[in-house]
């Protein structure tokens, strides 16, 4: 399994940024995916979940700013991130969950994680 997140950079506060996460090694329609985030210095963070079918769901800090969104056919998980604030700055990275075909609104359980992108917003 691996995981390819990029898209990252240094943006203003109120700019945007579209993360991509390229994945492979698993049959990836079959499987939830979701973003976390890493501050320095702080824990990870759940950001937002696309689940296996339909389902969507934000940590409160995001929402209404960020939209998670994938493409099975080229076995693509992406975060379009806009209206940036400067506690959005850290490492975000994408999992993979464990279980095939399972979602639920709370994070669950993942097995893989990419090696991150960085995300700076700062004037």
């Amino acid at each position: 399994v691996q995981l390819q997140a990029s898209g990252g950079g240094l943006v203003q506060p109120g700019g945007f940024l579209r993360l991509s996460c390229v994945a492979s090694g698993f049959t990836f329609s079959r499987y939830s995916m979701s973003w976390i985030r890493q501050a320095p210095g702080k824990g990870i963070e759940w950001v937002s979940t696309s689940g296996y079918g339909v389902g969507r769901n934000y940590a409160d800090s995001v929402k209404g700013r960020f939209t998670i969104s994938r493409d099975n056919a080229k076995n693509t998980l992406y975060l379009q991130m806009n209206s940036l604030k400067p506690e959005d700055t850290a490492v975000y990275s994408c999992v993979k969950w464990e279980k095939p075909l399972y979602y639920t609104d709370v994070m669950g359980a993942y097995d893989y994680k990419g090696q991150g992108t960085q995300v700076t917003v700062s004037s």
